[in-house]
């Protein structure tokens, strides 16, 4: 059935040094997966991830040599499977690799869009929009180009929406850092910040307690991963909304945080759910609990980026929109026709499957020798 799997890594330089609490970026290596079968169809899947092992427990060479040495062995020794068994049979010999796991479904998901002629979003239930706000990041660091950078967004009519990337400094700067911007931009302007789980509870309530004061919408992540008794208690005490996004790791997580109140809003991503089926569970989830979602991203390419758009397309809740703006951040395009982003949106293609043409010359290029 399948007469080729390759993971490549495509390495891109940034815009501009993209500066977290955990790492500041200046490349990002994505990680694509190619299924080709026996038939004449070609799938893509994306499994690009943050910093290293900075971040999370993958990285793309470790994505890269567990797809190539236990994955593709695995996947073409199952004869006419459908997706939910092939799924099955990947979590029942493999464990964890969430990432890698997205990646092969992902490139399944579009092989069996194309093969219905549809649209990836109507394989997953239907799309509800053919576009999704998306927000910008404004991670250089410094107030004053952030500010430059935030006013220019706007005047082009790309982003209205800002994150910050806060937690590397002490509590006291970082405020100060995002109240200048969240000023300058003005009150019409929504401005969150990411803190990317760097703070203790304390520093949290002093730091949540100002931005709420200054008129900041939302805080994603403050506290450790597996501290959720702190984030239960930050939910409960302020009312500007509390994001879980590194806690965030698919559905059985998903529950414990809704059934905890730990969050008040859930960053959905594709690659740490596992999935777009289990990112699809994630969102059932907070609708049943009454969560707000924001779609996020794992900073992807085209290909994640476009995956992810499909699925948050089905949302009937996305009250924080997206912050799809992966490819945006990229010195290099890989599509033959670049994502349609405008009036401070991604617009969805209507085209079978991903409904994308990847450049394979131009991946050729930037692979990683």
């Amino acid at each position: 059935m399948y007469k080729s799997i390759e993971t490549l890594l495509v390495e891109i330089p940034t815009i501009r040094p993209h500066k977290m609490a955990v790492a500041t970026m200046q490349t990002q290596t994505l990680v694509l997966v190619k299924i080709s079968t026996e038939d004449g169809f070609v799938g893509w899947g994306e499994a690009t991830t943050i910093g290293g092992l900075g971040y999370g427990e993958e990285s793309p060479e470790s994505i890269k040599t567990n797809i190539e040495t236990y994955f593709a062995p695995l996947l073409k020794s199952l004869k006419a499977q459908n997706i939910a068994q092939t799924m099955r049979a990947l979590k029942k010999n493999i464990n964890g690799n969430r990432f890698a796991k997205c990646a092969i479904q992902t490139a399944l998901l579009d092989i069996q869009a194309q093969r219905l002629d549809l649209p990836l979003s109507e394989v997953l239930g239907g799309r509800l929009r053919d576009s999704l706000p998306v927000l910008w990041v404004l991670a250089s660091g410094d107030t004053e180009k952030d500010i430059a950078e935030g006013r220019k967004m706007i005047e082009a009519k790309r982003h209205n929406i800002f994150k910050l990337k806060i937690g590397s400094r002490r509590v006291e700067e970082d405020v100060e850092h995002v109240l200048a911007i969240k000023q300058a931009l003005g009150s019409d302007i929504s401005i969150r910040v990411d803190v990317n789980r760097a703070w203790s509870e304390l520093d949290a309530i002093k730091g949540i307690q100002l931005l709420q004061n200054g008129g900041v919408d939302l805080i994603e992540q403050p506290c450790a991963i597996d501290n959720i008794d702190a984030m239960q208690r930050l939910t409960r005490r302020f009312d500007l909304a509390i994001m879980a996004d590194e806690s965030l790791m698919g559905p059985s997580s998903a529950y414990r945080l809704a059934k905890t109140n730990a969050a008040s809003v859930f960053a959905v991503k594709v690659a740490q759910s596992g999935g777009l089926i289990e990112g699809h569970e994630v969102a059932k989830i907070a609708n049943l609990a009454g969560i707000d979602l924001y779609g996020g991203t794992m900073l992807e390419g085209a290909v994640g980026t476009i995956a992810s758009a499909h699925l948050f397309s089905t949302f009937e809740n996305l009250a924080y929109g997206t912050e799809l703006f992966g490819p945006l951040l990229l010195t290099q395009d890989i599509l033959k026709t670049p994502l349609q982003y405008t009036d401070f949106a991604l617009h969805l293609p209507q085209g079978k499957g991903l409904g994308i043409e990847l450049d394979e010359n131009k991946i050729d290029q930037l692979r990683r020798a």
